[in-house]
């Protein structure tokens, strides 16, 4: 069974720099052909994909938020990691981690993302 978990502080002060980290179980993040992704959902609103970085150590980006993003990992423990500079209140959301790959089902192949973290809400405020 394949699970992730955000874990990082719950309220950033604005200017700071917000970093999260994805635990993973049951997967390997360097399995060939998985990305691992974050995601994030501002109150109110809908899923903003964020970022990625490959099995390979590739790194994608949103690119509204690539000057100030950069995810991370370390395969020792199978973790991922995002950071964002400089953030400010509209950076308040609920962000999560989630794997991305083909996904078979009922016979066909599927891309997507298939196993999500259960998400942590992020403030930002002084």
């Amino acid at each position: 069974q394949v699970q992730l978990q955000e874990s990082g502080p719950g309220l950033v002060k604005p200017s700071q720099t917000l970093s999260l980290t994805c635990t993973v179980s049951g997967a390997s993040i360097t399995t060939t052909h998985y990305y691992w992704n974050w995601i994030r959902q501002p109150p109110g609103k809908g899923l903003e994909w964020m970022g990625a970085i490959a099995y390979d150590g590739s790194t994608y980006y949103r690119p509204s938020l690539k000057s100030h993003a950069s995810i991370s990992r370390d395969t020792s423990k199978n973790q991922f990691t995002l950071q964002l500079s400089s953030v400010t209140p509209e950076d308040t959301s609920v962000y999560y981690c989630a794997r991305e790959g083909d996904i078979y089902y009922n016979g066909t192949y599927y891309h997507g993302m298939d196993y999500w973290g259960k998400g942590t809400l992020v403030t930002v405020s002084s």
